[in-house]
């Protein structure tokens, strides 16, 4: 019987998770068994697994979980060294050269365990099976748009915290435009046919933000793009690939611009491939805005969990897209689960 262990997450201002008590019912009732490691700070309470009938466990017990457990998180493990001898289940960001992810890689091999990372779980076409993207999307317009309004106040953007709701992050956010004043700025959206892109589009769209909706076809000819920086707003969001263009280089501070925020939502930075060149470094939930000119003044947004904003809806939404893929855990040829197995084991070969 296969067995899923659903871990406590252990980073700050991390309380979704890829798994509800509706979805742990069903996978035991297919014949999977399910532990749940205690989180006092999971979007969903412990008590709502226990009356579902899951295994109760102790937080981050995980490492002493039975060796055939496929241990299941969403964001990074604790970066301390030891090797993996367990099947996980996460975002491992490990696959595009990250110097964190190398080292996840190399505790791998070390424990002889596997990554099987959520963001290469692909169906047959090569579609990501689930993603959080709509809500990183929304809630990453949200972040730039406090970025923009901070700096109309003259000041760069206090921290951000989560909400209950999307309605509760719309009814503050209008309160801060409007403490502005009427003038809204507009934006360009590259990537606004995908998930990522239609979750900033509807933020704006309810914050009365013109866009301009860019794809595939817009960005074909690979560069430059002056548009960009005719824009008070940018969003990326495309995932950082071999090939992807550049869309913000490196000398955009000394040009001619309207731009005053990119809001990076996909969010690659140290990736070689991350096609906005001005950053190095994620931002926080602290410090949600890093300032790389101050005059004319331009912020760069880039938060790595930003549907942790709207950890409710965004875990529900997410854990009802895997739950089908969960469900195949039965079977040891899946294919979804061959080919992210077998998508690991061509890196680490590499290493």
């Amino acid at each position: 019987m296969p067995h899923l262990w659903l871990r406590a997450e252990h980073r700050d201002n991390e309380t979704r998770v890829g798994l509800t008590p509706k979805g742990a019912a069903a996978l035991m009732a297919s014949g999977i068994e399910v532990s749940v490691e205690a989180s006092p700070n999971r979007a969903i309470p412990d008590q709502a697994y226990a009356d579902a009938g899951c295994a109760m466990v102790p937080s981050q017990s995980w490492p002493n979980a039975p060796r055939d457990a496929i241990i299941f998180g969403l964001k990074e493990l604790p970066d301390d060294g030891t090797p993996l001898p367990h099947r996980h289940i996460m975002f491992g960001h490990a696959f595009k050269g990250q110097p964190a992810g190398l080292r996840l890689l190399h505790r791998f091999k070390a424990g002889g365990g596997t990554l099987l990372d959520l963001e290469y779980l692909t169906d047959d076409t090569g579609r990501r099976v689930a993603a959080f993207g709509y809500w990183a999307g929304y809630a990453g317009a949200a972040v730039a748009l406090k970025c923009w309004s901070a700096q109309r106040r003259g000041t760069r953007a206090g921290p951000i915290g989560s909400y209950d709701s999307s309605t509760h992050l719309l009814t503050e956010l209008q309160a801060e435009l409007v403490a502005t004043g009427s003038h809204r700025p507009n934006a360009l959206i590259i990537g606004a046919l995908g998930r990522v892109g239609t979750g900033a589009a509807d933020l704006c769209t309810a914050m009365g933000v013109a866009t301009t909706k860019w794809d595939m076809t817009e960005t074909a000819s690979g560069g430059p793009f002056p548009e960009v920086l005719a824009h008070d707003l940018f969003f990326n969001c495309i995932l950082a690939r071999p090939g992807t263009p550049v869309f913000v280089p490196a000398d955009a501070t000394t040009r001619p611009r309207q731009l005053s925020v990119i809001g990076d939502i996909a969010c690659d930075p140290d990736s070689d491939f991350s096609p906005i060149k001005l950053y190095d470094r994620t931002t926080s939930w602290d410090a949600p805005a890093l300032r790389v000119h101050d005059d004319p003044v331009l912020d760069v947004t880039a938060i790595d969990n930003l549907p942790s904003m709207l950890p409710l809806e965004s875990s529900e939404d997410y854990a009802e897209q895997l739950l089908p893929s969960l469900m195949q855990l039965k079977a040891a040829d899946a294919p979804v689960w061959t080919r992210a197995a077998q998508t690991f084991r061509d890196h680490v070969a590499r290493l």
